[in-house]
């Protein structure tokens, strides 16, 4: 395909991360034929009303048909529905369901994805908070050709980023602007960006947040909880509980503090960890909007010697 073609696309994804994708291609002129998503899912707190994903409600007000199959596999008229809209390519930004091989091979050119992370570290699907609970002092994104295998395809282009004190929810926005940019790039001109397959050494894999790893766990040094707050900031929430009643942490301050793990050292919410300390600076209580340490102990103490 020459150079700066507009391309025949297949969009695929669901959540927020994956919108500023759907969007960059339409910017760039391509003809975005079909928009595929994961179905409505119950919303609201009684659970009654269906809510489309962000990629559903974007494509919609794009005009931009979507399809919602439940899964390929179990659906065979979804795998020739996918094939007959004769696409140069799909492109796929955390859909969030297998791929069968006939839907990889479909497109002309195959499937495109945009993988939060430095192939191949990080294959699955929670690579921004594992990145950030590992450590890592930098990560990325890469526009990978997808295969059969868990994130195991060849990477056509890739960018990179500190992760500093980002939180996930920061990182996710930068990898998501960063994505979409490089797939514009690649779709531009395929082959000035062949696709390199992956080192056959450094594989880790990220498995699904579960939300019971949003407990923080103070029997850790102070840097690891501290990045379990930053981690699961904004989902699925660090916390602690204190009489039963469940604190979320938004974000926190490292100390050079010693004392029993668990335990506040001070008036101002300052909690051992097994080495150092961490301080909250924001905090929300359950049912109640983010706050300030300080505003939270204006009208709920907690002492000095308290065990969380």
């Amino acid at each position: 395909m020459a150079m700066g073609t507009p391309m025949r696309i297949i969009f695929m994804g669901t959540p927020e991360f994956s919108v500023p994708v759907l969007q960059a291609l339409v910017d760039a002129g391509h003809d975005v034929v079909a928009a595929y998503s994961q179905p409505p899912r119950a919303g609201g707190r009684r659970g009654k009303a269906l809510t489309p994903s962000p990629v559903h409600a974007r494509a919609e007000a794009l005009g931009i048909p979507v399809h919602t199959p439940l899964s390929f596999r179990k659906e065979p008229d979804a795998i020739a529905t996918f094939a007959a809209h004769n696409a140069d390519v799909a492109v796929v930004a955390a859909y969030g369901l297998i791929l069968p091989v006939a839907v990889l091979e479909a497109p002309k050119h195959g499937c495109l994805n945009v993988h939060a992370s430095l192939l191949p570290r990080w294959r699955g699907a929670a690579p921004i908070q594992r990145a950030i609970l590992a450590g890592d002092t930098e990560t990325g994104v890469g526009i990978m050709q997808m295969e059969a295998g868990l994130d195991t395809g060849p990477v056509r282009l890739e960018g990179r980023t500190p992760i500093g004190g980002k939180t996930a929810g920061e990182l996710t926005d930068e990898l998501s602007a960063m994505g979409a940019a490089l797939m514009v790039q690649v779709l531009a001109d395929l082959d000035a960006y062949p696709a390199v397959m992956q080192p056959e050494g450094g594989v880790t894999y990220a498995p699904k947040i579960d939300k019971a790893e949003a407990r923080l766990d103070f029997a850790q040094p102070a840097e690891q909880v501290e990045r379990q707050i930053r981690a699961f900031n904004p989902a699925p929430g660090a916390f602690f509980e204190l009489n039963g009643e469940r604190f979320r942490v938004h974000a926190a301050q490292i100390l050079d503090a010693p004392g029993q793990p668990g335990m506040t050292l001070d008036e101002a919410l300052t909690i051992a960890c097994a080495t150092g300390a961490i301080r909250p600076s924001l905090v929300q209580r359950a049912g109640r909007g983010a706050m300030t340490s300080q505003e939270l102990l204006r009208g709920f103490p907690i002492p000095a010697g308290t065990q969380l």
